[in-house]
């Protein structure tokens, strides 16, 4: 892949974050002033985790990548916080939610579906089985690493992070 479309492609990845981002922030009905901040912490988690997964010198895990954005997201989240004097939760959390595993738990219901249904045939139940497994413990994993990853900011930073409606 040449480094153009790689651009193109982080850049694209961010785009859609953010607009997934605003959707999810307007759900619980924020303040005006944190939508254009959930975006902009989505675009860049969303960017840091695609980099990461598919630069040819990083090629880390789903899961390690998400940590790690999920870390910036919450680290950013701070001092926006204390500017716009809500609490970095507001944007921080629906920042998050465009990184939730929804195909590695969509396939691993698929596969206990399948296993159900070819209950009879042991060779593929045993396929679904391992199936349903690996993306069952990829998706508890990856909520795992966005939920540490976007806590450890908010609880080091602990005076900093609830100073800020004050």
């Amino acid at each position: 892949m040449n480094s153009i479309s790689f651009l193109t492609n982080i850049l694209f990845d961010g785009f859609f974050a953010a607009i997934a981002a605003i959707g999810f922030s307007l759900i619980s009905n924020p303040p005006r002033k944190t939508l254009m901040v959930s975006a902009l912490l989505a675009a860049i988690g969303h960017s840091i985790r695609y980099f990461l997964m598919h630069a040819e010198f990083m090629g880390w895990s789903i899961t390690v990548s998400s940590f790690i954005a999920a870390l910036s997201i919450g680290i950013l989240s701070i001092p926006m916080a204390k500017r716009l004097r809500v609490p970095a939760e507001v944007f921080a959390f629906p920042s998050l939610l465009p990184m939730i595993p929804g195909m590695f738990a969509y396939r691993a219901i698929q596969s206990l579906a399948k296993i159900l249904e070819n209950s009879s045939e042991e060779s593929v139940s045993l396929h679904y089985i391992n199936l349903f497994f690996y993306n069952g413990i990829t998706s508890v994993f990856i909520l795992f690493s966005l939920v540490i990853g976007v806590s450890i900011p908010i609880f080091v930073f602990r005076k900093q992070a609830f100073s800020s409606t004050r």
